[in-house]
């Protein structure tokens, strides 16, 4: 049964009033890939009534009241993914479209939905306990850069009004704020771990690390870069300390440490709760939610990511600490598919954040926490790092065994350089074999060196391995399946040149990108500070970083130099890197030379009238993230986390493929 979203569902359960009512952004959907989902669900568990308000308009303050007042508090969060990222392109045009809306409506909730949620709260109900969570709140716990409105903003409990704020995956604060509300206590006194509340000097604690104020982030890059530095690296449970950060006049935000993760036996009880895994019914007139029809039938197994790319949210979100569900957990989920009528027999994945890690990437962190300054897999993996397929092996054998079940998919998350470090072919051969759907989705992201260092990646020869790995592997089970790598263009560190080097990496592995992503600044992330900053907050060195829409556009044309209508733009950009070289008929040019070549200057011209075209198709169409991905699946920004999603490419390797059939070489 869903939680009421009217009073007339509350009285069939004989309430007249709720415990607490939690508001989101998103329509209501019942699905464990949904953070709303699971913090009411696991209220209720508590034995608490719980309402939900799902998109209510803030010029109409009777979408707020037709729930009354709570007699505990609210629980705002603004969707899935941040709303700016759900309104917004890359290039900051209106998407069309919203998946995670009744009828894939676009505008139904506000730009940033979590402050304009809690000031209409506040106008109406002053005296209410207003707790905010999700993605959109906790990476923009701090100071942060807000690529929409291009400025440094404040912690967003500065603006939204709320009393306290729930960073990361909130299951143990929220019983603990709940407890806490019900006994009588104000959500703004709560200081348990993984929260954020605000002070005044006298409420500071002692053992804190303090990072530079708002005004001085907004006024000096450096003190910016140096102040992501300290926040990323005290996000770990075990070490983190508090940290503290002036907003205002005798105005601090106050971060509490980390909350520790779930433990096997809790994330089993969180995924046991009666989901009804659909969106309300009420929705189903409208056409229903779009944003269903990737998770429905897919399994989450894990939770954290110590891959900790530097474009990734997971990190700040979720913690690279990894944690993983019972393999009787995921077996029972998957049996309760087989009893649904809407089953069909496949299963569309089995992941999460990674969908390969089944453990801590070491035993060191379960005591001492994840190293300061230090990632597990990139540049190059770490000695101490454990590579064991076998569990999840296990459970995708045991999964695919099922009566009921046909296929068993794992469409994309998956870490191939940590698969590159198994001793043998076993897990990657049987991945071949059963679970993929004809195409694997990877993420080399790029190939220039600086670049995946920017990226925080390893470098393009452990994919080219890869490669070398998965198509021999194919041929020798029979199969004819191809990779999709996943690919950013105008990511921080990447200049022209690197640009360049990508097509032509392209051009000799055969990959044509149909679809290509532009870096996308979201809040509080590691390279949304260089892209800011100019500077890598790791080492505080200069970063170049793309920012005019001529030089995005550039780069994302060599991405696809095959395209024709790119071939202007391709040609300015060749002639600006000063590798006309590539233009030509020979086998290694990008584009044939131009019949009545007008110099670089038309070139140019054009380039920035084709860039200017595209920028309005981009409006209507968006790339692969901004259309798809991005607004169907909650991985990128954090809750099943792969982190990234980028424009799909095929390799066409041999005469007779069936792309070279359809002319596609």
């Amino acid at each position: 049964m869903f939680l009421p979203m009217t009073m007339q569902e509350a009285k069939k359960r004989g309430w007249d009033e709720f415990d607490f009512i939690c508001v989101t952004g998103d329509a209501y959907v019942d699905h464990p890939s949904f953070g709303i989902a699971i913090v009411s669900r696991l209220l209720e568990s508590l034995g608490y009534r719980v309402g939900m308000i799902a998109q209510p308009n803030p010029q109409k303050p009777s979408d707020f009241q037709k729930l009354g007042t709570p007699k505990y508090g609210f629980w705002v969060n603004g969707g899935n993914i941040d709303s700016m990222v759900a309104h917004y392109t890359a290039a900051k045009r209106r998407r069309s479209n919203d998946a995670y809306t009744p009828g894939g409506k676009a505008g139904k909730r506000p730009d940033r939905a979590v402050t304009v949620y809690c000031n209409k709260l506040r106008e109406l109900y002053p005296n209410a306990n207003i707790v905010i969570g999700g993605l959109e709140a906790s990476m923009r716990r701090f100071a942060h850069y807000d690529y929409w409105a291009d400025k440094v903003m404040p912690s967003i409990l500065v603006d939204s009004k709320a009393d306290l704020l729930i960073f990361g995956m909130g299951e143990k604060q929220t019983e603990v704020i709940a407890r806490h509300l019900a006994g009588g206590g104000q959500a703004d006194q709560v200081r348990c771990r993984g929260v954020c509340y605000l002070t005044d000097q006298l409420g500071l604690p002692a053992d804190a690390v303090s990072v530079a104020s708002f005004a001085k982030v907004s006024e000096n890059k450096l003190s910016y870069a140096k102040a992501t530095h300290t926040e990323i690296e005290e996000q770990d449970h075990i070490r983190g300390k508090h940290i503290i950060q002036k907003q205002g006049n005798n105005l601090f935000l106050v971060q509490t440490p980390p909350m520790e993760p779930l433990s096997q036996e809790e994330l089993d009880r969180v995924f046991a709760l009666p989901f009804e895994r659909m969106y309300h019914p009420s929705y189903e007139a409208m056409g229903g939610v779009d944003a269903i029809k990737e998770v429905e039938f897919s399994i989450m197994h894990n939770r954290g990511c110590f891959g900790n790319c530097n474009f990734c949210s997971i990190a700040f979100h979720q913690g690279r600490t990894v944690t993983c569900r019972s393999e009787q957990s995921v077996i029972d989920e998957a049996i309760s598919f087989t009893k649904n009528p809407r089953f069909k027999g496949y299963i569309s994945d089995v992941g999460g954040p990674s969908a390969n890690f089944r453990r801590p990437s070491c035993d060191k962190q379960l005591l001492h926490g994840l190293c300061a300054q230090r990632k597990c897999l990139a540049p190059k993996p770490c000695p101490n790092l454990v590579v064991d397929h076998r569990e999840y092996l296990d459970l995708l054998r045991k999964l695919r065994s099922i009566k009921g079940i046909k296929k068993v998919f794992v469409r994309s998350g998956l870490r191939y350089d940590y698969m590159m470090l198994e001793k043998d072919d076993t897990f990657m051969r049987e991945l071949i074999e059963f679970h993929v759907s004809g195409q694997l989705k990877v993420a080399p992201e790029h190939c220039s060196p600086n670049v995946l260092d920017c990226m925080g990646k390893p470098h393009i020869e452990v994919y080219e391995r890869f490669s070398e790995r998965f198509y021999r592997l194919t041929k020798e089970v029979g199969k004819e399946q191809y990779l999709v790598p996943y690919l950013i263009s105008s990511h921080p560190g990447s200049t022209l040149q690197d640009a360049v080097n990508l097509a032509v990496f392209l051009k000799k592995h055969h990959i044509r990108p149909e679809q290509v992503q532009d870096f996308y600044p979201t809040p509080g992330t590691v390279s949304t500070c260089m892209f800011y900053t100019g500077l890598d907050p790791y080492t505080l060195k200069p970063v170049f970083v793309p920012t005019t829409q001529e030089e995005k556009w550039l780069q994302r044309s060599l991405l696809q130099y095959f395209k024709p209508e790119n071939r202007r733009a391709v040609a300015t950009a060749l002639h600006k890197a000063g590798r006309e070289d590539l233009i030509g008929s020979g086998p290694g040019c990008l584009i044939p030379p131009e019949r009545s070549h007008a110099g670089a200057g038309a070139a140019s011209s054009a380039g920035r009238a084709q860039g200017a075209k595209n920028v309005r198709a981009e409006k209507n169409s968006g790339s692969s993230k901004e259309k798809g991905k991005d607004q169907r699946d909650p991985a990128f920004y954090g809750r099943r986390g792969r982190g990234r999603s980028a424009p799909a490419g095929t390799p066409k390797t041999g005469k007779n493929s069936r792309y070279a059939k359809k002319g596609k070489r």
